[in-house]
């Protein structure tokens, strides 16, 4: 196959951010595919304001320079996904291929992908990261109410629009479900573990521990990710408040960047825990996300108490898994049914942070709760989310596409 594949923010593991764009791709073409990104270049200074073009593992990568990042307003969000989606469908249409694979968020990544379906004539499976719009206008990013009906409008044209429709979670695939589209055309294929990556020599987690005075031989609890508003880190903070009381001994380390992240910080100074039993790092590589992991004890994924998160497919929680370690989450949904069935890990109080913390030094200090959470994390990781088996599986749903459309016979 020649695969066109649309992602706006797509990431390598020396970049900062989910790299499912390039761990998927470049499975592809070790199977025998071609595969061209296009996306979008958010930061650095750039001479050449149109595409530039470049080979990463097999993969070629088409590069348009649109700024973005996690800190702006959401109308400047949506000017962002606008400027990049007028001019990426008449990239991937004189590119040409033979199926146009196109993953949100966002959810204008349908335009430019409807565009070349239809000028090359070829079919077209849409990813579906988050639901969208359901995400934005739940927690007031989207207010307008025309905004609302186009956006719900331009979600229903991209489904209409999809041979298949590939979701990151069971919530995400119903969703889609909801709206009318055939069950039998959606397809779960959620984030999932480099096991290979996140295999660290132990010597580097003990430098990274020798590293730090703060840290040494104590339990290290671990947020690695964005700290936007629907993160809601600020509730990690108060946790680290009252497990100061609990068990002074705990560290608590943010690595990230994002709207909120003063928030977090100014919090945590509030509380008195900045820098006693709190710190925060700057965001870093995926390259380096294994070695913080592996000095973990235990990492998290955090939301604010909103149910239309449950849905969510987080990489956090799938490197962990992928790191051998126990993961601690806020949030119901699938996930947490996963964590209580196979037991890695602990869910705790969404609002509380006094039953958080109570119920997290309980699970730190029990020895046989962690070991068996590591052990239980490794064969999950391996058995059912192991990133070359998910990838097979969506290069399956991709072959029958083409195998199937009326476009190709």
């Amino acid at each position: 196959m020649k695969i066109l594949y649309l992602h706006q923010y797509f990431n390598t593991p020396d970049m900062n951010g989910g790299t499912r764009s390039y761990d998927m791709p470049k499975r592809f073409v070790k199977a025998g595919h071609e595969v061209h990104i296009i996306t979008s270049k958010r930061s650095g200074a750039s001479k050449n304001n149109g595409w530039t073009k470049e080979e990463i593992d097999g993969v070629f990568v088409h590069w348009l320079p649109v700024k973005y990042d996690n800190k702006m307003n959401y109308i400047r969000r949506i000017f962002s996904f606008l400027q990049f989606a007028l001019k990426a469908g008449n990239k991937a249409k004189k590119i040409g291929g033979d199926i146009v694979f196109a993953t949100s968020t966002p959810l204008t990544i349908a335009i430019p992908a409807i565009k070349a379906k239809k000028k090359l004539q070829i079919p077209m499976v849409f990813e579906v990261r988050d639901l969208w719009p359901e995400l934005p206008i739940a927690v007031g990013a989207i207010k307008s109410p025309i905004l609302i009906y186009l956006a719900k409008k331009l979600e229903l044209w991209a489904y209409k629009n999809s041979s298949h429709i590939i979701g990151l979670s069971p919530g995400m695939c119903q969703g889609v479900v909801n709206t009318g589209y055939p069950k039998e055309k959606v397809h779960i294929i959620p984030n999932s573990c480099d096991i290979k990556l996140f295999k660290v020599d132990k010597n580097e987690e003990n430098k990274f521990r020798a590293r730090h005075d703060w840290l040494q031989d104590r339990p290290l609890v671990l947020y690695a990710g964005t700290l936007g508003i629907i993160n809601g880190v600020s509730f990690l903070a108060e946790i680290a408040g009252e497990m100061l009381k609990i068990n002074p001994e705990i560290r608590f380390l943010v690595v990230g960047t994002g709207k909120e992240e003063e928030k977090v910080r100014t919090k945590a100074k509030e509380l008195g825990v900045y820098k006693k039993n709190f710190y925060m790092f700057p965001p870093v590589s995926k390259k380096e996300i294994p070695v913080l992991l592996s000095a973990a004890t235990i990492s998290t994924s955090l939301f604010i108490p909103l149910k239309e998160m449950w849905a969510n497919s987080a990489n956090k929680f799938f490197d962990t898994l992928a790191a051998s370690k126990p993961i601690a989450i806020n949030y119901g949904g699938w996930q947490k049914e996963i964590i209580e069935s196979k037991g890695i890990g602990v869910v705790l109080d969404d609002n509380n942070s006094h039953l958080a913390a109570l119920k997290l030094n309980s699970f730190i200090s029990d020895k046989k709760a962690i070991d068996a959470a590591r052990t239980s994390s490794e064969i999950v990781a391996k058995t059912e989310f192991s990133r070359d088996l998910l990838a097979d599986k969506l290069i399956k749903v991709l072959e029958d596409t083409i195998t199937n459309s009326p476009l190709q016979n």
